[in-house]
């Protein structure tokens, strides 16, 4: 497994190592010892969750201010471009997001780590993403950062595509209005 620091040091590129044949292929997709041993990174998942969405769809940006959660993304079908942003007030890369292309092709996988702002956009007809958490889902804890908030300045690669958002993101508030993690 690859694993490649981002801008935002802690937010993590994963790579595994594929092996493929006639056939098809074979990957993990996780191991603790090579994330503890290779990132330093000890950490349980509590939780798998699975979303399938229609090209266009904005999911996010989703944090949980008590029970903040780890992520590892991927993507099983399509594509995606997959952003945190930190919203940790005493880290140096407060208020800056990182994006990823993520998809079934690539099998790139996200580390998200607690303390950051999650969602994606899908880029291709369709896609499925799967995600590991490090805390269980919280709805009285979840706050939503406006996706296309002036502040962050996320460089979504939107082109010609029409966004379509939920209800709860379409009310997601701005970054100077949002609380954030000491």
């Amino acid at each position: 497994m690859n694993i490649i620091p981002t801008h935002i040091p802690e937010v993590l590129i994963i790579e595994p190592q594929i092996f493929g044949d006639h056939r098809g292929f074979f990957m993990e997709s996780y191991n603790q010892r090579i994330f503890q041993d290779k990132a330093n990174l000890s950490f349980s998942f509590v939780q798998d969750n699975h979303s399938s969405s229609l090209q266009g769809t904005l999911r996010g940006l989703h944090y949980q201010i008590h029970q903040p959660q780890g992520k590892l993304v991927r993507v099983i079908i399509g594509e995606i471009f997959d952003v945190a942003v930190d919203l940790r007030k005493s880290s140096p890369t407060f208020g800056q997001w990182v994006g990823e292309i993520l998809t079934a092709e690539n099998k790139r996988q996200l580390w998200i780590p607690p303390g950051f702002a999650h969602g994606f956009l899908v880029l291709s007809d369709r896609a499925e993403v799967l995600y590991k958490t490090t805390d269980y889902y919280a709805p009285l804890h979840e706050r939503t950062l406006f996706w296309s908030d002036n502040k962050t300045g996320i460089g979504w690669p939107i082109g010609k595509l029409k966004v379509i958002l939920s209800d709860k993101d379409s009310a997601g508030k701005q970054f100077d209005e949002i609380e954030v993690y000491p």
